[in-house]
């Protein structure tokens, strides 16, 4: 059993990270969650996920507990997050990470000098169809990759886009995230970055909303469109690998819904012959997750997801946004 708490309740996936550690009690115990911000515990502190456990100080909660679910604004996170290793306690850090890269790495390199585990919530990398993709191009039945298309859009109220306005890069840092750290697993950091962070100014609204990023890799694209416009833009949202061999999409994301072609199916280029593979379902959204950062902790799992992995991701959303900056204010 680990002892499990939260630090912040901030961050939007905060509340769904508790309610699955909460369903999970023969893996956590959850010893309470920490908020020093009242607004924050004016606006979600009364959710019945939050009900029946104590709200401590973080340095309660770090004490009391082996792991800790580091959920804070995003500007917070790094920050919160080497309190936590500095004190020896594995973390699950919500996404995108924050502070400068060196900040970050430094918290990573604490990590790994303790070996403590790291997950970051990047949600995709337990998607069923996503763990399918991957495992075929390791297996190398795409043959080389030459292109990826990622796409991650919604068509947001008011109230989040004028919240995008506190990142650099507004919706490509936050959601963009998610797609890189796909990429930068099947294809490592590109040759060269080139973004085009486009302000619609709807709703009199002034923040990179419409974006796009292209990723090179030799003689291979990853292209990476978020916007935050796009109406009906959820359903879009898609992840696609082609390589000499083959080509495999998800379309959409969730649930997703995985189409493959090959060589010895495509036999009329100017026809459609992808076949729909069966993707069984996996649990709720954060259920495998959480349940892997158990089997991180107790040693029966090794993360995929290095260290070294977890700062190239945020090198390559650097590079896309134009620097990392979140702040507290509206930049």
């Amino acid at each position: 059993m680990i002892k499990i708490g939260q630090i912040g309740i901030g961050h939007n996936h905060g509340s769904e990270k508790m309610k699955t550690v909460r369903r999970l009690p023969e893996l956590f115990e959850v010893i309470g969650y920490s908020e020093e911000n009242e607004e924050w515990i004016e606006k979600r502190g009364g959710l019945e996920v939050y009900q029946g456990i104590p709200r401590l100080t973080e340095d309660e909660v770090i004490e009391k507990s082996d792991a800790i679910l580091v959920e804070k604004d995003v500007w917070n996170l790094t920050s919160a997050a080497k309190k936590c290793v500095d004190a020896g306690k594995h973390i699950h850090m919500d996404k995108p990470a924050s502070g400068t890269l060196e900040e970050f790495k430094a918290m990573l390199d604490v990590a790994e000098k303790k070996h403590l585990v790291v997950q970051m919530g990047y949600m995709y990398r337990y998607n069923p169809a996503v763990l399918m993709v991957l495992d075929w191009v390791k297996q190398g039945r795409l043959g080389e990759i030459y292109s990826i298309n990622a796409e991650m859009s919604t068509c947001h109220d008011e109230e989040f886009r004028r919240w995008l306005g506190h990142y650099n890069g507004g919706i490509q840092y936050i959601l963009g995230s998610h797609m890189v750290d796909l990429i930068v697993y099947l294809m490592g950091k590109p040759d060269k970055v080139t973004s085009f962070l486009k302000h619609t100014g709807k709703g009199g609204i002034d923040i990179p909303d419409n974006n796009l990023s292209v990723l090179e890799y030799g003689n291979s694209l990853a292209r990476v469109f978020v916007s935050s416009v796009e109406v009906d833009g959820h359903t879009r949202r898609q992840f696609s690998v082609s390589g000499s061999l083959g080509t495999a999409e998800i379309w959409p994301m969730e649930p997703p819904v995985l189409t493959w072609s090959d060589l010895t199916i495509a036999t009329n280029p100017f026809q459609n012959h992808r076949i729909t593979v069966p993707v069984e379902p996996n649990g709720r959204r954060y259920e495998l997750m959480l349940k892997e950062f158990y089997e991180y902790i107790q040693g029966t799992k090794e993360n995929p997801y290095t260290y070294a992995h977890d700062y190239a991701v945020q090198e390559v959303l650097a590079e896309m946004v134009g620097g990392i900056r979140a702040s507290a204010e509206i930049l």
